[in-house]
């Protein structure tokens, strides 16, 4: 089993940077992070699933050390991270592969499972399942929002004088203990004049104009075709409320669904129980 490779590879899109771990013969798990977080946020899990899989945790556009969108383009949108997922697995030559997704990396994950069944073989998330959609009470505001922030993405970075003062920020912001959000800051990380800033791009936190329609979010899930484990934090956090998680289950085929308790980063917090849960159900 090898150590902790850096991956750097060419697609339609622009450079995408990636983590790997693991035997490159064994079969592949490419694994996507959440919002604002980077490959590193696999770092506790991946190791754990190495001695079975070639695990491969994408930076996704915009985070760590991957490429951002062209100036000029205001905003990420779901639909073009499934094709810059596909385009990275094709560029790997992955023509069929296990998917893990954390957040929003599970929601990315659920529409490429739905978009492309060949391709993939089995379906792991962790706290998510489809994206986050419109339940149409807030839709004209949300939509005024997201034209009144533009713009506003070209705003000057955040300067830390140290990586020490970068953690306490992302440890202020909830979720994570120093030790367990290190890796992640330091991957996103740049030198500067006066100190550090972030690598992610700040149009990442631009509001989305206008969200899929919950109807339509579980139209889509209804197409997953890949064995689907799902692994949810008890208690449940307020932007997966239990009863929502469960009528969008009742729309994937054959799904297991697991609660552990811990918080939202439950791969992070909890990396030996959710290896092992990921591993039985791989293997099985």
């Amino acid at each position: 089993m090898t150590g902790t490779v850096d991956l750097r590879v060419a697609t339609p899109f622009g450079e995408l940077a990636a983590l790997q771990w693991g035997d490159p013969a064994a079969p592949p798990l490419l694994a996507l992070h959440g919002w604002l977080d980077n490959a590193a946020s696999f770092a506790r899990l991946a190791p754990l699933l190495a001695a079975n899989r070639r695990v491969v945790a994408l930076d996704l556009p915009g985070h760590g050390h991957s490429a951002h969108l062209p100036e000029g383009v205001h905003r990420y949108n779901n639909a073009d991270q499934v094709d810059h997922v596909l385009d990275f697995a094709g560029a790997l030559q992955l023509d069929r592969f296990d998917l893990l997704g954390h957040s929003l990396g599970a929601g990315i994950a659920s529409l490429t499972a739905a978009a492309a069944p060949a391709r993939i073989e089995k379906l792991l998330l962790i706290e998510g399942l489809g994206p986050l959609a419109d339940d149409g009470p807030q839709t004209l505001a949300r939509w005024r929002g997201a034209y009144a922030q533009r713009g506003a993405g070209r705003r000057l970075p955040r300067v830390f004088a140290s990586i020490d003062a970068a953690v306490a920020a992302r440890v202020a912001a909830g979720g994570l203990d120093a030790e367990e959000a290190r890796p992640m800051v330091a991957r996103n990380l740049r030198d500067v004049d006066g100190g550090f800033s972030w690598r992610s791009d700040p149009r990442l936190r631009l509001a989305t104009p206008l969200r899929t329609e919950e109807m339509q979010v579980r139209r889509l899930l209804a197409g997953i075709e890949a064995p689907t484990l799902l692994l949810l934090a008890e208690p449940s956090t307020p932007y997966l409320p239990t009863a929502l998680m469960d009528a969008r289950a009742a729309c994937v085929a054959g799904i297991r669904v697991e609660r552990i308790h811990g918080p939202h980063h439950l791969h992070i917090r909890e990396p030996r129980k959710v290896a092992d849960m990921l591993l039985d159900f791989l293997q099985a």
